[in-house]
């Protein structure tokens, strides 16, 4: 049974910084597509970053990059994201998530819009990140 376990959210002034980290209880996260998404309530989830595969490729929503970055430690198989300069549209739930067999274009899809790509996918409960 995989198991995605977020931590780091919390609340941050304007301007600030967080880090987000997501341990996942899997092999090893360099045969997944990796992501983090964001939510408020009543609008559409948001695929903000994405990494895959053991060199670690990345994209970004347009609205995060340049603030945040994605990377990965497949020895601890941990995930995280550092968000920088913070402003208030960025407070959200911040979920982690798994994507087991997708293809890079599938991964990266995940930042515009696109559907979960098809296999196992994966899901974290979530750290609500609040700027204020």
């Amino acid at each position: 049974h995989v198991q995605l376990v977020e931590s780091g959210g919390g609340s941050v002034q304007v301007g600030g910084s967080l880090r987000l980290s997501c341990v996942a209880s899997v092999d090893t996260i360099g045969r997944y597509c990796m992501g983090w998404f964001r939510q408020i309530p009543d609008k559409e989830r948001e695929g903000v970053a994405v990494i895959m595969g053991s060199l670690g490729s990345t994209d970004y929503a347009d609205s995060v990059k340049g603030r945040f970055t994605i990377s990965q430690d497949t020895a601890k198989n941990t995930v995280y994201l550092d968000m920088n300069n913070l402003n208030p549209d960025d407070t959200a739930t911040y979920t982690c998530a798994a994507f087991q067999g997708a293809l890079a274009q599938a991964c990266f899809a995940l930042t515009v819009g696109g559907p979960s790509p098809g296999g196992n996918n994966y899901w974290g409960q979530g750290t609500q990140v609040t700027v204020s």
